[in-house]
């Protein structure tokens, strides 16, 4: 028996292929919500397991970032607040406890996660928290999706930042424009501004004198920084 190609069924076949794609869409994003990682606490014990780094809702205290935790898969999961933790691994991207620069706040927190761009001895951060003497608005962070758990204080793999977002509760959305840092530590971040971006890149990179080049000549700018960090890495890789 032949079934007749009629606009019915057109639709009920298109509707129930977009029915397929929204349900392999929503459990991506169900899976990517608990990424492989591990933390550091204060005590600098690492604890390996997996991390939601967007649990939303409120957390164990006011003005503090957190994260939430499980030993296992599927074990019960528990609360981690900037006061328990020095550092935190979720997936390809590393975060560092910090606190607002200055006078400024982080959507109302003082101390958040920031995450690290690039780990040399002039380090950058990134961060949605920025807020008053911020350069941009919102409280998230991003982290990058793939899979891999980094080796060393903070991990190995730096950048991406192109997935779900990150920064203790409240859920929100990914369109707050991200604020990024310079600083040998979190204690001495500044603003990375459109003005200090050629000379404080070019001296981040400096161990790549091909890809300062390409920053002085003005083909990256702050608005693709993200693309800057992956050319830097790749060069950086090439020669290992």
């Amino acid at each position: 028996m032949t079934t007749k190609n009629t606009p019915y069924t057109k639709h009920f076949f298109n509707t129930a292929a977009l029915v397929l794609l929204l349900t392999l869409a929503s459990n991506t994003v169900k899976a990517q919500k608990w990424l492989p990682g591990y933390f550091v606490d204060v005590k600098g014990v690492r604890t390996t397991g997996y991390i939601h780094p967007n649990p939303g809702g409120r957390g164990p205290f006011r003005d503090e970032g957190f994260i939430e935790f499980r030993d296992e898969e599927h074990s019960t999961p528990y609360y981690l607040s900037t006061s328990d933790l020095q550092s935190f691994v979720a997936g390809r991207d590393s975060f560092v406890v910090a606190h607002a620069p200055g006078n400024e706040t982080w959507a109302k927190k003082e101390f958040d996660f920031v995450r690290v761009v690039i780990d040399e001895p002039t380090k950058i951060y990134a961060t949605r928290g920025a807020g008053s003497g911020g350069s941009g608005g919102g409280k998230k962070v991003q982290v990058s999706p793939e899979l891999g758990i980094g080796t060393g204080s903070y991990g190995t793999s730096y950048g991406g930042g192109v997935g779900i977002n990150i920064g203790g509760g409240g859920g929100g959305s990914n369109n707050n424009k991200l604020s990024y840092y310079y600083g040998s530590s979190t204690a001495t971040m500044q603003h990375l501004t459109r003005e200090n971006f050629i000379d404080i890149m070019s001296e981040v990179m400096a161990d790549e004198p091909e890809v300062v080049e390409q920053i002085r000549a003005n083909h990256f700018g702050i608005g693709n920084i993200e693309k800057l960090v992956a050319y830097f890495n790749k060069v950086r890789d090439s020669h290992q």
